[in-house]
Parts: structure tokens; sequence; C-alpha cells
């Protein structure tokens, strides 16, 4: 799968890892910064990648920061993109399968770091369960 990853720098640390775990999957991560932990303004960061998503150049986002939402927020802010504040496993699962989330969103401050591979992990092994809200879904992306 293709996905792109972007944090700020209170996320830094943590992309790094997912970017790793991305690779031992086999997929294949694009990251679109920051590159250190150095203070950075997160929608520097976070617009382009959610951008590259509602393209269509990615088919899934992850972006970081400290609690993650400030990057919830900015990704939401682009047509197509679904981006869920994660924050558990059980989250990550019902993001994917309820809200067909393209997206999701990390806080570094707010979870360990093997609670955050094991949300992306669940994250990308969740079908969409479709249903009654897939049309609605799909009609508002067009849009």
């Amino acid at each position: 799968m293709k996905i792109v990853i972007a944090s700020d720098h209170a996320g830094f640390r943590y992309k790094e890892a997912i970017k790793r775990r991305l690779a031992e999957l086999g997929h294949e991560a694009t990251d679109l910064g920051t590159d250190s932990e150095a203070p950075v303004d997160y929608p520097d960061f976070i617009h382009p990648a959610a951008a590259a998503v509602a393209r269509g150049d990615f088919e899934r986002g992850v972006v970081l920061g400290g609690s993650g939402n400030g990057e919830a927020i900015a990704a939401n802010r682009h047509r197509g993109v679904r981006c869920a504040l994660c924050w558990d496993v059980e989250t990550a699962r019902l993001a994917r399968q309820h809200n067909d989330a393209n997206m999701i969103s990390l806080g570094q401050r707010m979870i360990d770091e093997a609670t955050a591979l094991a949300i992306v992990e669940t994250w990308l092994t969740t079908d969409f369960e479709g249903g009654r809200h897939e049309n609605r879904i799909r009609k508002i992306d067009a849009e």
C-alpha cells in the first residue's frame, strides 16, 4: 500500500518508528517531514500530506503531533479526507470499519510507542464494512 506520513516536531519520534514498521510490513511509505524535533508549524507538513491523499497519490496517510488534534483538524479540511484521531486499537478499528478513514492522526504525548504501532497495524488491516452510509460518504467526497 502507498502511505504518506507527516508530523510536526512533537510527533517526529513516533513518525520514524512508524516508517520503519511500515517498511517491515511491505508498505511504500513516503515521508513529507518534518525531519527533526526542532519546533515547526504542523500545518506546513500536514496539509501537503492530506492534499496528496485527497488527490489519490496515496491510498492512506498517517499524521502525528503532540496530541494529534490539530493534525486531524488540518487533514480533515481537505475534501475526500476522512482523518480519525486514534488513541487505542479500538478507535483505529472503528475508524476503518465504520468510517472508512483514509488517514489517522496520533498524539505522541498521549500514547506509548507500542500502542501507536498497534494502532497503525490495526487500521491498515481492518476493512471498511460498507453498508448504508457508504454511498453517502462517497457522494460527499466527490462533491
